[in-house]
């Protein structure tokens, strides 16, 4: 439907449909940059509850201000090798009334 709606503005437009049809593609390649990682620092790990608590820095994505949290984790295996300390980077998301991490990886 969408495609439809992108087409029809287009030719509303005069604009080529090819070019229109071309709109959802590019939109799509800018995603990653969207998707960027934030820095924390992990405070605590309870694997037992799939939850980990992040001092982080600003999470650009959520409009949140760096402070000091508890999210639940998308998948337990995340906190594998996790240990008080542990410099990460991660990708943190709103679902389910909370905050999910949704991608971590051990920063460098």
């Amino acid at each position: 439907m969408k495609r439809e709606w992108i087409l029809a503005a287009a030719l509303a437009a005069g604009i080529s449909p090819a070019l229109a049809a071309d709109a959802p593609a590019k939109a799509e390649a800018k995603a990653p940059a969207a998707a960027a990682l934030s820095a924390g620092e992990v405070r605590k790990v309870d694997r037992e509850a799939k939850k980990v608590t992040i001092k982080h820095g600003p999470i650009e994505n959520l409009k949140m201000p760096p402070m000091t949290m508890v999210f639940r984790v998308k998948d337990a295996a995340m906190l594998d090798g996790l240990a008080e300390g542990s410099k990460i980077r991660f990708r943190a998301e709103e679902a389910d009334g909370g905050y999910v991490v949704t991608r971590l990886q051990k920063a460098k």
